[in-house]
């Protein structure tokens, strides 16, 4: 049987064949493509995703290990989904960003916005620890919370070495969370008079998801949608900078406890390097634009596998203990980060 309490990013066994990854992989798959079902029912039933395929799989894949004994056969390609497929996603996320766009927002904005994600980590980390979560929990939620929800949490969780309930947790409560975020975003726009780029700043600063930015950002309008993804966008790339701080902190308080040098392979580790590479690429032209949208997909789907894999490390009822708390973690954090992003587009000029 799979224990959550034994499964961590931070040491996956050396595989022998592809025959001891076949049954996890074939497992990972049939939930990720439940997962992608359930998400189109959602569409044609409700006109709207309101459980995203990424947080559908984890949820599903955490419902079936709750369910069912795995044999230890199924382990290795379980573990294989939720590292390596996970590590080259977020290598694959770096073909979508591009230096360029960093021109449409201007040095003032950029810098801004570095500050509120750095300030908004740090005060969410806080919040987390004081309420009682553990030091990698605390950081997860920071990090989703202040740069881009679930894909920022995936992404730092191996660079931590966080546990696979952890991460559970983390997008579970942060996924709910950011639908809240998003329906309620546009009440703030008629109650501090906020005109189109500031309410698009506003939304491209609190909201997780792209995806989620349009949606919430569309009631202000065109220029509104514009300037929330431009704004997001500088969000999410300040996500490697962050993870290689988080790997310097991670690495150092190992080599302190065991007296060792620091291992720059787990500060900078190869996923991080790949992602940094792609966005070099994407930014030189030499991926062309019309890629980026298979590359995305490629991506997308390689995550919802990695998150299948982590769902089925997972038992739901070790979650219970932290729920409460992690909800209100994140909820404190989400309205920090919302009180410092209104401060910043009313003082600046947009």
């Amino acid at each position: 049987m799979i224990r959550a309490n034994a499964f961590s990013f931070g040491g996956v066994q050396r595989l022998r064949t592809m025959g001891d990854l076949a049954p996890g992989l074939l497992l990972t798959s049939a939930i990720a493509l439940a997962a992608y079902a359930a998400e189109w029912l959602e569409v044609h039933l409700m006109n709207d995703a309101v459980l995203e395929n990424l947080v559908l799989a984890i949820l599903l894949g955490m419902i079936f290990r709750s369910t069912f004994r795995l044999p230890e056969h199924f382990e290795p390609g379980i573990r294989f989904a939720a590292k390596a497929l996970l590590e080259a996603a977020i290598v694959l996320l770096g073909a979508s960003i591009s230096l360029q766009a960093l021109e449409a927002v201007g040095v003032l904005t950029i810098l801004g916005i570095t500050c509120i994600v750095g300030l908004s980590i740090f005060f969410s980390y806080f919040i987390g620890r004081a309420l009682g979560l553990h030091n990698k929990l605390a950081l997860l939620v920071a990090c989703g919370n202040s740069i881009c929800g679930n894909s920022a949490i995936v992404a730092a969780a191996p660079v931590i070495r966080a546990k696979a309930s952890d991460v559970a947790a983390s997008i579970a409560f942060t996924a709910i969370l950011g639908i809240a975020i998003v329906l309620g975003l546009p009440f703030l726009m008629g109650a501090f008079s906020l005109n189109a780029a500031r309410y698009g700043t506003l939304a491209g600063l609190t909201v997780y998801a792209v995806p989620q930015v349009l949606a919430a950002a569309q009631p202000g309008g065109l220029i509104a949608v514009q300037t929330g993804a431009l704004v997001k966008l500088v969000r999410v790339m300040l996500l490697g900078p962050v993870l290689i701080l988080l790997g310097v902190l991670s690495a150092r308080g190992n080599t302190e406890k065991e007296g060792a040098r620091i291992a720059w392979k787990a500060v900078v580790p190869w996923f991080i390097i790949g992602f940094g590479l792609m966005i070099t690429l994407r930014s030189a032209e030499v991926i062309p634009l019309q890629m980026v949208e298979t590359i995305n997909r490629v991506s997308g789907f390689l995550t919802v596998l990695s998150m299948a894999g982590l769902g089925l490390a997972v038992d739901i009822r070790k979650l219970a203990h932290a729920s409460s708390k992690v909800i209100v973690a994140a909820l404190l954090s989400v309205l920090v980060l919302t009180a410092m992003s209104l401060a910043f587009v009313t003082l600046i000029s947009l």
